[in-house]
């Protein structure tokens, strides 16, 4: 338990689909073993782009703000909209800045492009090494759990309904598995017209 990213538990996974990525995460803020509360979402929306925070709760808050203060910076200055990829590189400029007393998180990207309308997911180390994937990318402390679950149930082309059947059923039965993830969740499903937020409600223990 001496490692920052797992004392307060918490659990993201992205996955690409046919024109569609959704992105989900658990609700649980734990203390180790102790869950503090059962109503701390994980994914925060920065124009076309969404961002899974796990790991340390403090760093999740205070990146959160600070990527919210540089997107609205780039929004007055560039005067459009940010798009996935670029805010995948503003992540990881922002990560390395920090790379001699790093913030201790796990951060993974999700969105589609406004012009190409191509889906694109990423993940990062704490440092900010991108890891980018075409099929799905997880994070946090039920992470071994969700790559067991995703390589099961995960296949290219889902369409939109599909993709929130299987980003679902692979959360649920993952955090089911960790003692630090957990009670509830929520799933974001983006196609290029709209997203569709849905909230889980799972088991409470």
């Amino acid at each position: 338990m001496s490692d920052p990213s797992s004392i307060n538990g918490g659990s993201v996974v992205a996955m690409v689909g046919k024109d569609c990525v959704a992105i989900g995460c658990d609700m649980r803020l734990g203390m180790q073993a102790l869950t503090v509360s059962n109503d701390f979402p994980k994914i925060f929306q920065f124009n076309n782009a969404f961002l899974g925070l796990t790991g340390l709760a403090t760093d999740v808050i205070t990146l959160s703000e600070v990527f919210r203060y540089k997107v609205n910076l780039y929004n007055l200055r560039e005067e459009r909209k940010i798009e996935p990829e670029t805010f995948a590189n503003l992540v990881s400029s922002t990560l390395y800045e920090k790379r001699f007393g790093p913030y201790f998180v796990g951060p993974i990207v999700a969105g589609i492009n406004s012009k190409s309308g191509d889906p694109y997911i990423c993940g990062f180390d704490l440092i900010g090494c991108i890891n980018f994937a075409k099929d799905f990318v997880v994070g946090g402390t039920s992470s071994d759990q969700l790559f067991g679950m995703c390589e099961s149930l995960w296949e290219p082309n889902l369409e939109p309904d599909d993709l929130f059947e299987t980003i679902s059923q692979a959360l649920l039965n993952a955090q089911d598995r960790d003692a630090l993830s957990g009670w509830g969740a929520i799933v974001y499903v983006i196609t290029k017209d709209k997203v569709v937020k849905r909230l889980l409600k799972t088991r409470q223990d």
